[in-house]
């Protein structure tokens, strides 16, 4: 349910590239946006895994920061790995994440997203947009994006869903696996993941 939660969250990411907008209205305009093409593509909502991974790879991975995403995932892990270490890192987990989210857009089933006030004083460059997911019959989700300014876009770094840091939570996971097996097991403990899902 949590990773469903987490999917359902990023969807609230996409298209988030978009110079001189506040972080707040992006988000809001761009979740509505892939929420619109979810609501009227009967093939999504069926399952279809290639439109599905279509939406997400076009829509919602190009809008992460991947590079501090992965430093902040890693933690120590990251400094010490070689470039192919991380560059394979990044491949499995950027894979990881689009299964995640597709997953996401095939379970929708009217759940609408509450914005609250956007606080940031001009010239911030790292930000938080606070959201809650609105259940058909359930409790509401508390959503908070932390976004930073890179260059002239804004890109998602974290996301917190009910006190739950994303980041917090894979690093958890994936540093008990790096002490027991090392960085490359967990390399190949994601691809294989990965692979499997694609059968």
């Amino acid at each position: 349910m949590m990773k469903w939660m987490a999917a359902m969250a990023f969807v609230g990411c996409a298209n988030l590239a978009m110079a001189e907008i506040a972080p707040d209205a992006l988000v809001k305009k761009t979740a509505e946006d892939v929420l619109a093409v979810v609501k009227q593509d009967k093939d999504i909502q069926a399952g279809n895994q290639s439109k599905i991974f279509a939406l997400a790879e076009e829509k919602i991975l190009p809008n992460f920061n991947f590079d501090r995403v992965s430093r902040l995932v890693l933690g120590k892990a990251w400094t010490k790995a070689s470039p192919e270490q991380k560059q394979a890192f990044q491949d499995e987990f950027r894979s990881l994440l689009l299964r995640t989210y597709a997953t996401a857009l095939s379970k929708y089933r009217n759940q609408t997203i509450e914005y609250k006030p956007f606080r940031a004083q001009p010239g911030d460059t790292d930000v938080k947009v606070k959201t809650q997911i609105l259940q058909p019959g359930g409790q509401p989700v508390a959503v908070d994006y932390s976004l930073e300014k890179n260059g002239e876009d804004w890109k998602v770094y974290d996301i917190t869903i009910e006190g739950v840091s994303l980041v917090t939570n894979y690093r958890g996971q994936f540093s008990n696996e790096i002490r027991q097996g090392g960085l490359d097991s967990l390399i190949k403990k994601l691809a294989a993941k990965n692979q499997e899902s694609n059968k």
